[in-house]
């Protein structure tokens, strides 16, 4: 049987931990938050996060990281900002070439590293991979029919972690293209929070429209500046993770974006959200790498204001509406 040692025991975690005790798998649920696992234990389900979905007993809950070095994969699904953290938790105690898995969605604030570089650079010589694409918690864990990405510099890793996690309801597709994946799926999230915004505002189908099909055009021109491949952008972690994370309510960014747009500070919104809100930090990290590749990214810049400078809303807006006439593609004309 095999075995899978997930940590972080958020709404993602939780569902993975739910879906592959399902596929037949051996599974280590841990958090470093007694609480958090006890209140599974006592309620048989995460109530805050993925109410009215059964955990199943037979996942192992654990505060301690002991079961990882015989795990046949390590998943990290903890939020962004402690993925180095909790890889480094990890030294030591990985055999060489364990396979680790990365869910987060996100880009070091301060290094503005992805997030698999943050793993290697922690845990050298572990085989790194991510999964990626639209995937909300919700319905992942309810067998809501899903497809994304598991990408790694080695076929043979994007394959093994193909094989672990694919099941009748969960399609993985394999890439190798890690850099586009994981760029993809932590970018998308600043538009949504622009998405947010323009609904708040009560702006109309148009808006988002436009805002959702150039939002994609910025992602794959930093991306690409960076080593990704634009046909990335066109896949499920590029424009299929933006789809979702843009028009659904289960997505923490939008919601956050709709509060900011109905007047609340950034701060304020994300208080209200009550749960991590990734692109507020990531939209931090891509200004800066932006910024530093040469690379235009007008609805970055403009999200970066409202977040981070207090810009209103409707004059950030106007600005982007405003700008210099050009062309839509990059070589027309040429």
């Amino acid at each position: 049987m095999p075995s899978v040692f997930i940590l972080g025991a958020g709404g993602w975690g939780t569902a993975l931990a739910v879906m592959c005790v399902k596929n037949g798998h051996s599974v280590a649920l841990w958090s470093p938050f007694k609480e958090e696992l006890e209140a599974i234990l006592r309620d048989g389900e995460n109530t805050k996060l993925l109410p009215g979905v059964p955990v199943p007993a037979d996942i192992g809950l654990t505060g301690s990281l002991d079961g990882v070095a015989s795990a046949d994969a390590v998943v990290l699904a903890v939020p962004s900002f402690a993925v180095r953290e909790t890889a480094r938790r990890l030294k030591g105690l990985l055999k060489p070439g364990s396979v680790v898995v990365n869910v987060a969605k996100g880009l070091e604030e301060d290094t503005l590293r992805r997030l698999s570089e943050a793993i290697a650079e922690e845990l050298p010589g572990c085989r790194v991979a991510v999964l990626s694409g639209p995937s909300h918690a919700e319905e992942v864990s309810r067998g809501v029919p899903t497809a994304v990405v598991s990408a790694s510099k080695s076929k043979h890793t994007a394959l093994f972690v193909q094989q672990l996690f694919m099941t009748p309801s969960f399609r993985i597709y394999v890439n190798n293209d890690i850099v586009g994946v994981e760029l993809g799926g932590a970018l998308k999230n600043i538009i949504a929070l622009a998405a947010g915004i323009c609904d708040g505002l009560g702006l109309g189908d148009n808006t988002k429209a436009a805002l959702m099909t150039r939002g994609i055009t910025e992602m794959a021109r930093l991306g690409v500046a960076l080593g990704g491949s634009a046909q990335t952008f066109a896949g499920l972690a590029g424009i299929g993770d933006l789809i979702v994370t843009c028009t659904s309510m289960h997505s923490r960014n939008r919601r956050a974006g709709i509060f900011i747009g109905e007047g609340l500070s950034a701060k304020q919104a994300i208080e209200k959200v009550g749960m991590t809100v990734e692109g507020y930090r990531t939209t931090l990290a891509a200004y800066k790498l932006s910024q530093r590749a040469g690379i235009e990214m007008p609805i970055v810049n403009e999200c970066y204001r409202i977040l981070f400078e207090g810009k209103d809303t409707r004059e950030a807006i106007e600005d982007l509406m405003t700008r210099r006439g050009r062309h839509e593609t990059e070589d027309a004309w040429v």
